[in-house]
């Protein structure tokens, strides 16, 4: 399954765009095509049916209110012991978190489809990039507050909170914690395949030029390749107007800037001087169908022992900077922050048994340099 995630500043066009993609390759011959949005515009964006495109617009009200009902059904007889007032679906109202939930059960749900391509209409950047780092990192606290080693002691439970004095962490509380994991994982899958990528959509100009940075450094700490930077709303460059002219040439300057840093990825699309709607006007932009997934964006770990001492491992970060730059050990772990993203990922087994000698940021490329820990390290005869 190929899944193309589309995002960019807000404003930026993202939904027309992430439209327009699903369209071409419904149209190139990908029989079975998912368009996952939660704008409600899609469906004027999308006007009609196209013969194997499928639209899916997320309701996350409805499904907050229909998990909260289920979930008090299944409590009703404690509930009532309690004497609590029952909900009415009428007055419940979706809680904040509710959006990026719904769109991760999405996504868990299109990696169990018998889907050729998935297109997904991403919030803004900054929130799209929460979002696709929220499997990992609820994942890790679950691991955390309720380690599954700790189950094996499940018969001894009763016993050891006499002894303790302490009530101990009920069954179903693993049992709900592993729901989630498994729930998170098929999620994190889909999002961490190799066939998924980014699609940045952004309107040519400083303040996106800024954006675009900034969500190519996030999508590169998260592990994220970037399929294209889709240059939205270009203005034509035969323009008699003296007020468009100024912002023609702005847009030419950002787009020479572009074209330095992403070459044949970046895919200007025509300003129509309208909103697009209907089929037609969506073809009419020239948004490719999704190509063949990129290389996977990878963090290799280069031994240079041998000349001085030290494993070297290797983290690309596009388009940051040394004074947006942190790095933290923790036991196992390294906290990777890079403006305002961050990252806790697990060191590879080798680099567990060294100590940070220290890191420098070369070529858009973070590299952090560890020492053997020889407390740790085998010994060589």
């Amino acid at each position: 399954m190929r899944t193309l995630l589309v995002t960019g500043p807000g404003g930026s066009g993202r939904t027309t765009v992430a439209a327009a993609t699903a369209l071409s390759a419904a149209r190139e011959g990908n029989r079975r095509v998912l368009l996952i949005s939660a704008d409600r515009g899609i469906g004027e964006v999308l006007d009609g049916e196209e013969q194997g495109l499928t639209v899916q617009r997320l309701t996350p009200g409805d499904e907050f209110r229909d998990d909260l009902l289920a979930l008090q059904q299944r409590a009703g007889s404690a509930l009532d012991l309690l004497g609590a007032g029952r909900l009415e679906g009428e007055e419940l109202t979706p809680l904040p978190g509710s959006d990026e939930l719904a769109l991760l059960r999405a996504l868990r749900d299109a990696g169990q489809g018998a889907y050729d391509t998935v297109v997904v209409d991403l919030p803004p950047a900054p929130r799209a990039l929460a979002v696709l780092a929220l499997p990992e990192q609820l994942r890790r606290y679950l691991r955390r507050l309720l380690p599954a080693e700790r189950q094996a002691a499940r018969a001894l439970r009763p016993m050891l909170g006499r002894i303790a004095g302490v009530p101990m962490p009920a069954a179903w509380l693993y049992e709900t914690a592993a729901r989630w994991d498994i729930e998170l994982a098929a999620a994190q899958a889909v999002i961490e395949d190799p066939g998924t990528t980014v699609r940045l959509v952004a309107e040519p100009g400083p303040a996106s030029a800024d954006a675009v940075r900034a969500a190519a450094t996030g999508l590169a700490l998260q592990g994220l390749r970037t399929d294209a930077l889709a240059a939205n709303r270009v203005l034509p460059d035969d323009t008699a107007d003296t007020w468009l002219s100024g912002l023609v040439a702005q847009q030419r300057k950002t787009l020479a800037e572009w074209e330095e840093t992403y070459g044949e990825s970046l895919g200007p699309l025509p300003h129509l001087g309208r909103d697009p709607r209907g089929a037609d006007d969506l073809a009419a932009l020239g948004v490719p169908a999704p190509a063949a997934a990129p290389e996977p964006v990878k963090w290799p770990v280069l031994d240079a022992l041998a000349d001085d001492g030290v494993l070297v491992w290797h983290i690309p970060l596009p388009g940051v900077v040394r004074e947006e730059l942190g790095l933290i050990r923790r036991g196992d772990e390294l906290v990777v922050t890079a403006g305002p993203f961050r990252r806790i990922v697990t060191l590879p087994s080798a680099l567990r048994r060294c100590t940070v000698a220290g890191a420098g940021l070369r070529d858009g490329e973070l590299r952090v340099r560890f020492t053997p820990d020889p407390d740790l390290w085998p010994q060589t005869r």
